[in-house]
């Protein structure tokens, strides 16, 4: 294990073993995790028929009908955001879910962690499935949502599911986003200890 990662392995051994040990990273051992300089493009796969991507993939098409998407979770919906919805794809097959979020540290978007996953999980199981989910930039308010669908949905850690988002694109959550990740994964650990 690198010294660096070290500080990253979740503390759930220490204590006196009771249930509620489990502490995630704290927001700066997080942080440091995010930003990995990999050259993404507007789109990137971070999960095998997963997508993430930004507002101008979400606009174009071409592209998404070239990707194959079928399923698409706007994570920037509403008319002050990113307003494409069901009506922008109605000549294509498109299943569509849009969340008016707001990238503001504020905002609560853990109230649409369950459903995110579930819409991606129900994506993903479609036969010849490939599940979009953008925002603005790609890299805040969809990147959270596709952190907590591995968490929920695939039994990553958070450490885990920043690792596995992170080797194929950069991402950012607003610190407020960290923190709600945060306390999924807590939620999430003593859970499966049950």
């Amino acid at each position: 294990m690198e010294e660096s990662d070290k500080a990253l392995v979740p503390r759930s051994g220490l204590g006196n073993g009771s249930e509620g040990d489990y502490e995630p990273p704290t927001l700066s051992e997080l942080q440091r995790l995010l930003w990995t300089n990999v050259n993404g493009g507007h789109v990137d796969q971070v999960w095998p028929n997963l997508h993430l991507g930004d507002a101008w993939t979400a606009r174009d098409k071409s592209t998404l009908q070239s990707l194959g998407i079928t399923h698409i979770l706007n994570a920037a919906d509403g008319k002050f955001n990113i307003n494409t919805g069901a009506i922008y794809y109605k000549d294509m097959e498109i299943h569509y879910y849009g969340i008016e979020a707001f990238d503001a540290p504020d905002f609560n978007l853990s109230a649409f962690f369950l459903p995110a996953a579930k819409f991606i999980r129900a994506g993903l199981n479609t036969l010849g499935g490939k599940v979009f989910v953008h925002c603005a930039m790609g890299i805040s308010r969809a990147a959270t949502l596709v952190l907590a669908f591995l968490m929920i949905c695939e039994q990553k850690s958070l450490v885990e599911a920043i690792k596995t988002v992170s080797a194929h694109r950069n991402i950012s959550p607003n610190n407020g986003f960290l923190g709600q990740l945060r306390e999924l994964d807590r939620a999430l650990v003593n859970e499966r200890k049950r």
